[in-house]
């Protein structure tokens, strides 16, 4: 049973969708009061329908530091504390070298990098004794998947900050952990990879499947509760065994 997650008070940035939504989804079924922010308000409201329960929606775009402002403050005004921060907002583009744009480059490093440390500066304040960042890396931080060189690399930096971080918020019971997806069943998914390209993943992985976002929520829910109190600075992989070989 996980501890103490009812009335906890959880932001998850990027949870109108994938693995965000799955993450927002089991905090909420677990007793949690759940935010989630993501870009567009359509896909917001649709997220609030199906995760149910204790949940708000706060539009807004982590890649802008006034939306931050703006999303912290209306969550100081309701909650007024965070108790678990999931920064999960990111952005998957594939780019192999020698084709690789300024663009892409600064379009990724500026939402998985730029934007996952201002999400956390920024939510500082709001984050007292006891309280759980989790931060969304990937398998690949670790890996040399070809043809997505800019996205491991940002990927590589969330790994990077978090042991930086735990150093640098010593004394004030914040605890920063990663969580690292493999191949997951989510929309984004589905833009890259085909049915066969997905069962080919699946054959690849050593437990012989893709992950779902009830996967990955299950394992946030243990990183975000008290039953990981003396767990900080670690990168934990939920990808079936990929990065271990």
């Amino acid at each position: 049973m996980i501890c103490g997650l009812a009335d906890k008070v959880v932001v998850v940035t990027g949870g109108s969708a994938g693995i965000g939504l799955g993450i927002a989804k089991g905090f909420s079924e677990g007793g949690a009061r759940v935010f989630i922010t993501a870009r567009r308000q359509s896909e917001l409201e649709k997220a609030v329908a199906t995760i149910g329960g204790n949940v708000a929606a706060i539009q807004g775009d982590t890649t802008s530091l006034t939306d931050l402002d703006r999303i912290f403050a209306v969550i100081e005004a309701l909650a007024g504390r965070i108790d678990v921060l999931v920064a999960n907002a990111g952005v998957y583009e594939l780019g192999p070298l020698g084709a690789i744009t300024e663009e892409h480059f600064d379009k990724t490093f500026d939402t998985n990098v730029r934007g996952l440390l201002f999400t956390v500066q920024k939510a500082l304040p709001l984050l007292g004794v006891g309280s759980s960042v989790i931060l969304i890396g990937a398998m690949v931080s670790s890996m040399g998947f070809g043809g997505c060189s800019v996205y491991n690399a940002s990927k590589a930096a969330v790994r990077s900050f978090a042991r930086t971080w735990i150093v640098d918020l010593r004394g004030r019971g914040i605890r920063v952990n990663v969580l690292s997806p493999g191949f997951t069943d989510t929309p984004s998914l589905a833009r890259f990879m085909t049915d066969d390209e997905k069962a080919a993943a699946a054959a690849s992985v050593p437990l012989g499947r893709i992950a779902t976002p009830d996967d990955l929520a299950k394992t946030a829910l243990f990183l975000g509760s008290g039953d990981s109190a003396y767990m900080t600075g670690a990168e934990l992989f939920l990808d079936g065994g990929m990065a271990q070989i």
